[in-house]
């Protein structure tokens, strides 16, 4: 599964503020809320599920690109969120770099084989530099879209 079938333009923050760890949790977590993705009374319960997978080990697994995850018995489907920090945030992450791409989604617990295989998808794609390099230089959430559905960042038509 491609990650830009998940995601949509107003999923998409293009200048991440924080640069801690949790506060881009949070961030991403309130802009789904703000964008109406995620009901606001899921909101706490999110909040704690995604600290809870953090406290076993960062999700920040390299390559400047985090991962947070977790399961919700209340959604119906996937939800996802995709962040770009210029500055960099401290995640925490494997290799001690600092995160500049986070791929915050939410799975329903029914669909946990879901989870595995875009958890999957979504590492080995950031383990390519010049889709990295892409993202980075990408100027809009269309471009953003176009990089991850595989189609180039310039000159899409």
């Amino acid at each position: 599964m491609k990650l830009a079938s998940l995601l949509t333009p107003d999923q998409i923050v293009l200048d991440m503020r924080t640069e801690e760890h949790m506060g881009a949790i949070l961030e991403l977590v309130d802009h789904l809320v703000e964008v109406e993705r995620l009901s606001p009374s899921l909101r706490e319960e999110v909040v704690e599920s995604l600290r809870a997978r953090e406290e076993q080990v960062s999700t920040g697994i390299g390559y400047g690109v985090a991962i947070p995850h977790a399961f919700s018995e209340k959604l119906d489907q996937v939800v996802t969120v995709f962040g770009r920090s210029a500055k960099g945030i401290d995640f925490e992450a494997l290799d001690h770099c600092p995160v500049h791409f986070v791929v915050l989604f939410l799975v329903p617990k029914k669909d946990y084989h879901m989870h595995l295989q875009t958890l999957a998808a979504i590492a080995k794609m950031f383990t390519n530099c010049e889709i990295r390099k892409q993202l980075a230089a990408a100027e809009c959430r269309t471009e953003i879209l176009n990089i991850l559905a595989g189609k180039g960042s310039r000159n899409v038509a």
